[in-house]
């Protein structure tokens, strides 16, 4: 709901601020009055195209707000949330034109780009004028308008789907084409660079393997040496460790039994010391037995070092990644040698997905060829008492030949209408004048209003203009039973449509002595001001108590209704 509009400095407004109430909203006042401004307001504020024409005379810029209330099922709180925009509570836009021209978006004081703005407004108000395209004349927004009458939910989820398989399998296909084409054009140099690998057979893990092996040969003989060195201080004849030990330990157990016992420690500690001298040695000749430094083994290990990291520089890869690279070349090789025939199975799923999309699409165009049907003979059963007997509705629906194609079906729907007998039916806003078109956009929005989910304020500029009576009673009744749905801001020049007002605004124009500056006022009436202003519009310029009946009656009538 739109909760209410900030205005500053735009055009012959000073300074304004409206709360609006729910239902239906009227807007009366006198011919250049300025209503319109209310309207180019509300626009500007959700996203219409910012003119410095619209900054008032004298001022350095223009400020349009509108404050909106939002259920949480609102389809405008999913596009805020993934901007990180809080709507929780209340939905506030803002506008900001300088003088210069340029503008400033804002949502919740968040600034954000005039393209956003727009989108959310779109969500949130639905205008119906003759120069508006955001409304029912965008032809782009028919089909799902069409769609929702239809109820085509399911028919349209299966499309979607259908679509989504359909992308896949063309991707699929599209990526092996451009992969064999590529395997084609390059197949001399993988199979020369195949058979290169082929003789290196690069393993996982080599590299490290070797670095190792080369590096424990390259320091094998200093090993060797040091190792022999040690054997021998431990087995020289007469002056080795082991040598030693045994002739320590002879004297010891030649004297022990003597000892009384103060010797066994020591005895036992030799005896322990001369195995472990033993079990080095034999350990330190293992090693030195292990030590197998062999020249020509230490150059082939350089050598295959040396080949694999030259191949992987030269493919630009790591050693590691060899063995790889040679099985995606033989994988490309298998793809030509295979004679294309993955390209053939991906083919054959592909075009089945074709069949399943085309079929389901065609489906689709026959719901919407039967509900296009039923809507053209429910909006004209609407434009009878619109004084539109004559006119025809049409909706159309076409092929897109030019998208061919898409998520949601083949076909384009676009509303169209013939005011004159015998014409052929055109565009909505190339065809209607001003007023035909408001009416018609009316009849259209009660046949849609039971289908609409949108939740957006519907706001009609002078719908009941060059008509008056029963076609201006009927206007008002239709702007009432939609207003029961949602809530609708009309401006009007008809004392039917503004009797039937549950809010009602009059906008003045103040023309100051020579040298002042012109400006429009709103001003919100109660009910004895309304009856004042619904009897103006009927009797003129004088005010009659005759005039003041008859709005009276007016009023008791629309609130019957």
């Amino acid at each position: 709901m739109l909760a209410g509009i900030s205005i500053r400095n735009l055009v012959l407004i000073d300074r304004l601020d409206l709360q609006i109430a729910p239902g239906l909203t009227v807007l009366t006042g006198e011919t250049g009055a300025g209503k319109s401004i209310l309207l180019d307001a509300l626009g500007l504020a959700t996203g219409a195209r910012a003119d410095s024409a619209l900054v008032r005379k004298g001022c350095d810029q223009a400020i349009a707000s509108a404050e909106f209330t939002l259920d949480a099922a609102h389809p405008a709180i999913g596009l805020l949330s993934e901007q990180g925009i809080d709507a929780s509570g209340s939905v506030i836009l803002r506008r900001i034109i300088g003088a210069d021209g340029r503008s400033r978006a804002f949502i919740n004081d968040q600034a954000v780009s005039a393209g956003l703005l727009r989108s959310i407004g779109d969500l949130l108000i639905e205008v119906h004028g003759q120069n508006d395209d955001r409304g029912l004349l965008n032809a782009s927004a028919h089909r799902a308008l069409l769609d929702a009458f239809g109820d085509h939910a399911k028919d349209l989820a299966v499309c979607r789907s259908a679509f989504r398989d359909m992308q896949q399998t063309g991707a699929a296909l599209d990526q092996a084409r451009a992969d064999l084409e590529k395997a084609q054009i390059e197949e001399d140099y993988l199979r020369y660079v195949l058979k290169e690998l082929e003789v290196l057979a690069p393993k996982p893990g080599e590299e490290e393997q070797l670095a190792a092996e080369r590096a424990l040969m390259m320091s094998s003989e200093k090993l060797t040496g040091e190792i022999d060195a040690a054997l021998g201080a431990l087995t020289r004849e007469s002056g080795g460790a082991e040598a030693l030990l045994a002739s320590a330990l002879n004297r010891i157990e030649r004297i022990a039994d003597r000892s009384a016992g103060r010797l066994d420690a020591a005895l036992g500690a030799l005896a322990s010391a001369a195995s472990d001298v033993m079990e080095a040695r034999a350990q330190l000749e293992l090693a030195l037995s292990n030590m197998d430094f062999d020249p020509h083994r230490l150059d082939a290990m350089e050598a295959r070092l040396f080949a694999l990291r030259a191949a992987a520089r030269k493919h630009h890869v790591r050693v590691d990644e060899l063995p790889d690279l040679q099985a995606r070349m033989a994988g490309q090789l298998a793809l030509i040698d295979a004679g294309g025939a993955r390209l053939e199975e991906l083919e054959k799923q592909h075009a089945a997905s074709l069949a399943v999309y085309d079929s389901i699409a065609e489906r689709l165009r026959a719901a919407r060829i039967l509900s296009a049907v039923r809507l053209d003979k429910a909006v004209k059963k609407e434009l009878a008492p619109l004084k539109l007997d004559k006119a025809v509705f049409l909706t159309a629906v076409s092929p897109l030949n030019d998208a061919g194609r898409t998520a949601d079906g083949i076909d384009r729907v676009e509303f169209q209408v013939a005011t004159n007998q015998g014409t052929n039916p055109g565009a909505l806003n190339k065809i209607a004048s001003g007023g035909e078109l408001s009416r018609f956009m009316l009849a259209l929005r009660m046949v849609l209003a039971n289908n609409a989910t949108t939740g957006r304020v519907m706001v009609f500029d002078e719908v009941d203009s060059a008509v008056g009576g029963a076609v201006a009673d009927a206007i008002g009744d239709r702007l009432s039973r939609l207003a029961a749905r949602g809530q609708v801001l009309v401006v009007t020049h008809s004392p039917q449509v503004a009797a039937r007002g549950m809010s009602h605004w009059r906008v003045h124009k103040h023309t100051p002595a020579k040298g002042g500056v012109t400006t429009t006022s709103v001003e919100v009436i109660e009910a004895d001001a309304q009856r004042e202003e619904i009897a103006r519009m009927l009797a003129g310029a004088e005010v009659t108590d005759a005039a003041r009946a008859a709005a009276d009656s007016l009023m008791t009538a629309g609130a019957r209704r």
